[in-house]
C-alpha cells in the first residue's frame, strides 16, 4: 500500500507540476471555454486574473508539499485535502461554463487520486 502512496504522490505532484510551471502558456484540449494558455482560462471562467496567480500558487506549493509528504507524512492530509479543494473548483468552473465533460477529467481524475491519498 505504500509503494501505490508514493506513486499517487508523484503522479498527481508532477502532473500539476507539469501544468502550471511547463504547461503554462501553452494551448491543451483541457483548457476551458477553448482557452490558449491559463490566464484565458480564469478569464473564460469568468475569475479576475489574479486568482489564476493565487490558485498557481496554491497548486504549486501543495504538489510540492504532496512530494515532501513522501518523507515526512505528516503533511500528506494537509496537502491532498488541499489539492483535492482546488480540483473540485476546477471541475465546477467547467461545469459554470458549460464546457464538455471531457474537459473535467484530469481534474477528476487527480481529484479521486488526491481523496485516495487522504483517506488511505
Amino acid at each position: 500500500m505504500e509503494y501505490l502512496l508514493i506513486a499517487l504522490k508523484i503522479i498527481v505532484a508532477f502532473s500539476l507540476l507539469n501544468v502550471w510551471l511547463i504547461q503554462y502558456n501553452k494551448p491543451t484540449r483541457w483548457r476551458g471555454g477553448g482557452a490558449q494558455n491559463i490566464v484565458e482560462e480564469f478569464k473564460a471562467y469568468g475569475l479576475p486574473a489574479w486568482m489564476c496567480y493565487v490558485v498557481g500558487f496554491l497548486k504549486v506549493a501543495l504538489a510540492i508539499v504532496l512530494l515532501v509528504s513522501i518523507w515526512f507524512p505528516a503533511y500528506e492530509d494537509y496537502a491532498a485535502l488541499g489539492l483535492a479543494i482546488l480540483l473540485l473548483g476546477s471541475i465546477l468552473m467547467h461545469f459554470k461554463i458549460k464546457d464538455p465533460m471531457m474537459k473535467s477529467f484530469p481534474a477528476f481524475l487527480f481529484l479521486l487520486m488526491c481523496l485516495t491519498i487522504y483517506f488511505l
